[in-house]
């Protein structure tokens, strides 16, 4: 990991090397620690305390033995391994001090998110202060219900001592009975070690683990169950009613010990063994949440009530097959990503962007594997995962930004474009995860059918983790360099797939799903939409008729109009959320409309003639009798 501190550091004035008393008692960070079985001396002790619920704030005091005699620098990462866009976490910080023997110190900030130390004896203790109130996956969250870390939000790396390994004493909110939800390790034969699931000492062997550890901490609802013999904890937050925890530990269980066998035919080990003596999947429930983001032997999720199953309602709804689909997702990335890295991420650099062009492999081929392995599963039929993968094939023809953008670019340009999308971005940019998963699709078609069935993408996935994950983090740590997939699929399968990589990774042609997966025994057939497109995504607030992206060359576009528009009557008939798609319905493809919309607040007249319904709206595909199968 990058260290700040340079080799001749600026000494910032200040109270310079204050002498410890005679006999003072020495402060908790500088004893010796026993951390994973072994004693330890001069590792870094962290210690975070929930201390006002209502405000949302946390106060985090580390403790330095041995500081850098010259000034030591410390600092907070400015994004988190998984979300590849700066965040500036430490701009949450509202007080930082530092002191040594009862003494201030002098913090000197050199940037927005490093301070260094006046040069001291140690112990050296700097105390946070730190605003926790973003609801996601990605900070920090605390309220009078419970409260959420990533470690990257709130836990300070000093420079140059990123090696060595770190305590972490969590203390409880005053007056709560709450209880603690982490994959990090309790400090074995600490005096003040946590009891499981309790408040205390954890441990980690350095900081990259330390903050690879999400903390949950509350009264959630919580279920466990062992898949290949390895532990896994289910914990939900939020008000879930009558959630059915028994089958979401069966579906759950399912999906896990199918990933741990796929990569560990022999064995069955799970992967997060070599960090933890389990896997936690943290989910918060809210009105409409989705997301995750994986670490390495746990997850955040996110979902929407609504999708999570019910106690005595067995059937499966599409929001419950889409977050089986995220646990999937998030569950195989304990594989490829966490382990299986690209060169840029071993190590990683937290302090600034660390660009690769193989996010496409990386998050476009877990999502291919995500709703596949709810079918190896048996969690979906064959007939929904094919519509499943339709959906998926037609919002990528969808999106006019793929002719403009290779996925290979994407994956560069993820951390200024992907993150940060505007209302253009589909007509500018193609998804990594949606096209990557396409171009996985299609990889794994052309290798079945170049090695007449003997090979398979799987074989592709088995040789990464042999020789890039399965030892990463036993001192092997190297990630994939950015030209050696080609030659990685060639020496897992024999095929040669550079034409393919050059035309559809590196170039921007479509991935030939259709003539890939006829040769399969599939049929796919493209249905159009239901009625007249005005070449426009609509957003409906309350009554309001917004237009949120106008595509390129569609109707819209070509009448003037823009994103943010308010629609407000067609042909002198007023447009509300109810009545577009019936006004809409009343006309033919080729009709000429006179739209009324305000721009901001200036009324607007266009006239707009509209396209025939989308030819590609919705994907079929279809198993032909005899047909070989995924």
């Amino acid at each position: 990991m990058h260290s700040h501190n340079p080799s001749h550091p600026p000494q910032p004035q200040g109270a310079a090397d204050p002498a410890p008393p005679v006999r003072q008692r020495r402060p908790p960070g500088g004893a010796r620690q026993r951390v994973g079985g072994g004693i330890t001396p001069g590792g870094i002790t962290y210690r975070l305390e929930p201390t006002d619920l209502a405000g949302h704030r946390c106060t985090v005091t580390l403790t330095i033995p041995t500081p850098d005699p010259g000034g030591q620098c410390v600092s907070l990462p400015a994004w988190i391994p998984g979300s590849y866009m700066i965040r500036d976490f430490a701009r949450q910080i509202e007080s930082i001090e530092a002191r040594a023997w009862g003494r201030k110190v002098e913090l000197a900030k050199l940037d927005k998110q490093t301070w260094q130390a006046a040069p001291c004896r140690g112990p050296l203790q700097i105390t946070c202060v730190i605003y926790a109130w973003d609801l996601s996956v990605r900070a920090a969250h605390l309220d009078e219900s419970h409260g959420f870390f990533n470690g990257t939000s709130v836990f300070l790396r000093v420079a140059g001592q990123e090696h060595l390994p770190c305590l972490l004493e969590l203390a409880p909110p005053p007056g709560r009975q709450w209880k603690v939800y982490t994959s990090l390790p309790e400090a074995a034969g600490h005096p003040q070690r946590a009891r499981r699931h309790g408040f205390g000492m954890y441990a980690a062997p350095d900081y990259d683990a330390l903050i690879d550890h999400p903390i949950e901490m509350g009264t959630p609802q919580v279920a466990s169950f062992e898949a290949c013999g390895a532990q896994h904890e289910l914990v939900f937050t939020g008000q879930i009613p009558n959630l059915d925890l028994e089958r979401l530990s069966d579906d759950i269980r399912r999906i896990c010990e199918k990933q741990i066998a796929f990569f560990e035919p022999r064995t069955r080990r799970a992967p997060f063994l070599d960090s933890s003596d389990r896997y936690v999947f943290m989910t918060m429930a809210t009105g409409d949440g989705y997301g995750g983001l994986e670490h390495r032997a746990s997850t955040a999720l996110m979902a929407s009530r609504a999708d999570l199953p019910v106690r005595g309602r067995p059937e499966q709804s599409d929001g419950y097959r889409n977050f089986l689909g995220l646990v999937s997702h998030e569950y195989f990335h304990t594989w490829n990503v966490k382990r299986i890295k690209p060169a840029a991420f071993a190590p990683y650099d937290l302090e600034r962007e660390n660009p690769t062009r193989l996010l496409w492999l990386f998050e476009g081929f877990t999502s291919y594997y995500d709703d596949l392995f709810l079918l190896r599963a048996g969690l979906v039929g064959e007939d929904d995962y094919l519509r499943m993968l339709g959906r998926t094939i037609a919002s990528v023809q969808a999106g006019p930004g793929r002719h403009k953008q290779s996925v290979e670019e994407s994956s560069f340009d993820a951390w200024t474009r992907y993150y940060r999308q505007d209302e253009n971005s589909p007509n500018a940019i193609v998804s990594y995860y949606t096209k990557g998963s396409l171009v996985a699709l299609g990889l794994d078609m052309l290798i079945r059918r170049e090695s007449r069935g003997a090979r398979s993408l799987d074989d592709l996935m088995r040789l990464l983790w042999q020789r890039y994950g399965r030892a990463f983090y036993q001192g092997a740590a190297q990630g994939i360099a950015e030209d050696a997939v080609g030659e990685l699929i060639k020496e897992a399968t024999g095929v040669d797939a550079g034409d393919f990589l050059r035309r559809y990774v590196r170039g921007r042609e479509d991935v030939p799903v259709e003539q890939l997966l006829g040769e399969q025994g599939y049929r796919l057939s493209w249905q159009a939409g239901a009625m007249p497109s005005l070449g426009a995504k609509i957003q409906r607030v309350g009554e309001e008729v917004r237009l949120q992206t106008v595509y390129e060359k569609g109707p819209a576009h070509r009448a003037g109009l823009s994103a943010q528009d308010v629609l407000i009557a067609i042909d002198g008939l007023r447009v509300q959320a109810g009545t577009l798609d019936k006004l809409l319905a009343r006309h033919a493809p080729g009709a000429v409309l006179t739209v009324h919309a305000f721009r901001r607040d200036e009324l607007h007249a266009y006239t707009l003639r509209l396209d025939p319904p989308d030819a590609g709206a919705e994907c079929k595909i279809e198993r032909v009798a005899g047909g070989a199968g995924i």
